[in-house]
């Protein structure tokens, strides 16, 4: 393509929106990563209040990225119509065709940077998931040594075992009442 096409079709309000909707993905990506680094942290030490709170700052965290995810979709509408393709089929190259070459590279590097930040956040709040999992089953377990637990769940937490309120217990030996 000569220099003039692409002047022609660079689109600067495009390459605007795109880096600054690129910032705010990033601001968001730091943002869930320090909070899944922070729960993890209060997993280790077993801190369930803050355990707790952090799960609340999470969702509201990815309830906010949401629309973060939205106006993405609208961008890359945007651009499609610009490209004469479907917004699905938009990628990171084909955007960047519609940026002057410095807005493209810095538009590549701050994607790139998000997907490593993505990756990390996957990998942590992975990492907290399998820390929560340990600390409930062995908290479970410690409750039925007691006998004050709740045995309505198994130890994943997941299936109800309704238990029928009896008299004295009773033991069945093929299949006679001792």
């Amino acid at each position: 393509m000569s220099a003039l096409a692409q002047l022609a079709r660079v689109d600067a309000g495009l390459s605007a929106d795109v880096l600054t909707h690129l910032e705010v993905q990033l601001a968001s990506a730091r943002g869930l990563l320090q909070i899944v680094l922070d729960q993890g942290a209060a997993i280790r030490v077993r801190n369930v209040p803050a355990v707790v709170t952090l799960a609340g700052v999470l969702a509201a965290e990815m309830q906010r990225r949401g629309s973060i995810e939205a106006a993405r979709t609208a961008l890359l509408e945007r651009a499609g119509a610009r490209l004469g393709i479907a917004a699905g089929t938009v990628t990171l190259s084909l955007l960047t065709e519609l940026m002057d070459p410095a807005s493209g590279a810095l538009a590549q590097e701050r994607s790139a940077e998000l997907r490593g930040l993505l990756d990390v956040v996957a990998r942590e709040h992975h990492v907290n998931r399998a820390l929560m999992t340990q600390e409930l089953a062995f908290l479970d377990h410690l409750l039925r040594l007691s006998g004050t637990g709740d045995s309505g769940y198994d130890a994943g937490g997941d299936r109800s075992i309704t238990r029928v309120a009896r008299g004295p217990r009773t033991h069945r030996i093929l299949d006679m009442e001792v």
